[in-house]
């Protein structure tokens, strides 16, 4: 995956935050986190709503039927590094649970209906994180 995801991140940080590909016309994000075994950091781009001054990302992995390396890097360690366009910092991650998931996920499956065939995908409920700004 991170063979994958490197010329996503290196046109990411080439063009303040614009890519194309299957990206193109995304929000996209770049996650970095702190890897739960290797205490090696690690960049993921993130398609990614705002609630507020929050930004929501969804733990998909296209529906499959286990969560992505990086929410279980994100549950251990959930202060991360956030990058969206120019703008680089540091954010808390924050776990919605109850009414407030359902809300998030509706409003981003609204933006990205992708995200609605993901759901239908698999059995597990997509967790959803808020990031919170901390510097």
């Amino acid at each position: 995956m991170a063979d994958q995801n490197t010329p996503i991140i290196e046109e990411f940080r080439t063009n303040q935050g614009k890519v194309g590909g299957p990206f193109g016309g995304m929000q996209l994000l770049l996650l970095t986190v702190t890897g739960r075994k290797t205490g090696k950091a690690y960049t993921r781009p993130l398609a990614y709503t705002q609630d507020g001054d929050r930004l929501v990302i969804v733990a998909s992995k296209g529906g499959a039927p286990t969560n992505p390396d990086w929410y279980h890097n994100l549950t251990m360690h959930p202060e991360v590094t956030v990058e969206v366009g120019a703008d680089r910092f540091r954010a808390r991650a924050v776990k919605a649970t109850g009414k407030e998931r359902e809300r998030l996920f509706e409003q981003h499956a609204q933006q990205y209906p992708q995200f609605n065939d993901y759901k239908t995908k698999t059995t597990r409920e997509l967790p959803v994180f808020l990031l919170e700004r901390i510097s």
